[in-house]
């Protein structure tokens, strides 16, 4: 009944009503866009590149863009451009001067840095681009291409391909502007959402049709899941308080010697960095198979085939060390402990038993790189989860994805996100099921 209310008490907010059916409207369009298919190319003849992506590098970037990329959609590159250009331009904010001086800048300087983020995307996807069109000439039969292999064809879907991120990333941007959440990271959620109904359609008619284990391995592979899912939760919710004690005002503003005030605390999350280092590393992940490729040789087929399959043992032990690496490398960049320590002392603020200063920063610091440790192993072993019970139950590798990794974490971070910008609106704009004795109150448009 108190899930009932909440959702009534919902739809009484005006303003929130309206972002929640905006937001639904954006992602509509954005689901509409991946089904529609890029001019030129014979819908009924992807079935081969269907089964490209069915596993490995692909099938992830597949999964990432809800299977536009095997229906060879004008979104076929989702927003990835996108996410690659904002983690360079993050990256070169460390060391270029001029990105370091916007981002002092306030509001001005972040909106020049989108603009920035902007022109590399479409720079990215200019060099993605030819590259999907020539796989998908490599992959599909030459039938498959009405206007045959001709510099129109290949500039045309090009341009179009551009214009699909773009328009993705105008999608995203819009969202977050006039609906409720994250634009960016609740398009990448609804296209990973996207394909979990068919993976597990495919596990439970591999289970209980084909007789691999039956309902019973179902009812198993789904307990294992939620358990999975509430760790991931634990993860993202997880914080360290360092308490915190202020020093009590006196009426003329300054600090009263000796008297302290109220006790605080500063949260600091066990995963800092959210799912940027797996990221990271998924990205590196694509170099060793790439640049083995390249080469003939015996050896370099192997290095090749071993870093292909994202369900062996080499590509997870080498993912999971680059996970824990990144970890430290964003966590150390993200939270500037520095600027953390003058912040309290500004305020008045100190940490009982620890001097105001460099010591209280030094302190930060050293109990970032305490809770960072188990948090960073923690996220490398929940990345590599799939390729555990790929191994040890036998299912299927779309079903698998679902069981940790970017995929996961992505849609529980989200999730969790969205959740609590929706109860903000509740705790500003409505009383009611938050407390017995409370009233609706009309939201101030």
């Amino acid at each position: 009944m108190k899930f009932i209310n909440t959702i009534k008490n919902i739809w009484k907010i005006e303003e929130l009503k309206n972002r929640i059916l905006v937001t639904l409207g954006l992602l509509l369009v954005y689901r509409f866009g991946a089904q529609v298919v890029l001019p030129g190319i014979d819908a009924s003849q992807l079935s081969n590149l269907a089964s490209q992506t069915e596993s490995g590098l692909l099938g992830l970037l597949n999964a990432f863009t809800g299977g536009a990329f095997s229906n060879a959609s004008v979104f076929a590159l989702g927003i990835m451009p996108y996410i690659s250009a904002s983690i360079v331009v993050q990256l070169m904010g460390i060391a270029v001067p001029y990105l370091q001086k916007l981002q002092k800048e306030g509001e001005s300087g972040r909106r020049r840095i989108n603009q920035i983020t902007r022109w590399l995307t479409i720079a990215i996807t200019l060099v993605q681009g030819p590259g999907y069109i020539y796989n998908l000439f490599a992959t599909l039969p030459q039938s498959a291409f009405l206007l045959g292999n001709t510099v129109t064809f290949v500039a045309s879907s090009v341009i179009i391909l551009t214009t699909g991120t773009i328009f993705a990333m105008w999608l995203g941007e819009k969202i977050t502007d006039k609906g409720i959440g994250n634009g960016i990271s609740l398009l990448i959620m609804v296209g990973i959402i996207a394909t979990l109904p068919q993976a597990f359609i495919q596990e439970f008619a591999s289970r209980v049709f084909e007789s691999n284990g039956g309902l019973v391995m179902i009812l198993i592979e789904l307990v294992i899941w939620f358990a999975i899912i509430m760790a991931c939760i634990m993860l993202v919710m997880a914080v360290r308080q360092i308490a915190v004690q202020y020093a009590r005002r006196t009426a003329s503003g300054g600090y009263e010697k000796n008297v302290f005030g109220s006790r605080q605390y500063i949260p600091l999350k066990l995963n800092a960095s959210g799912v940027m280092p797996i990221i990271f590393a998924q990205a590196i992940m694509f170099i060793p198979a790439a640049v083995a490729g390249l080469s003939d040789g015996e050896t370099s087929q192997g290095v090749a085939a071993a870093f292909s399959d994202i369900f062996g043992f080499w590509y997870n032990l080498v993912f999971a060390l680059l996970i824990i690496v990144f970890t430290y490398f964003y966590t150390a960049i993200t939270v500037p402990t520095n600027k953390m320590a003058d912040d309290l002392k500004r305020s008045g603020g100190f940490i009982p038993g620890i001097r105001p200063g460099g010591d209280t920063a030094e302190y930060l610091d050293r109990i970032m790189s305490q809770i960072t440790l188990p948090g960073s192993i923690f996220l490398a072993l929940i990345a590599v989860f799939p390729a555990i019970v790929y191994q040890l139950l036998g299912v299927q590798q779309g079903w698998a994805l679902f069981f940790g990794g970017t995929s996961l974490l992505i849609m529980v971070g989200v999730a969790i996100d969205t959740m609590q910008q929706v109860n903000s609106y509740l705790l500003n704009r409505h009383y009611d099921g938050l407390m017995k004795t409370g009233k609706n109150r009309k939201a101030v448009a």
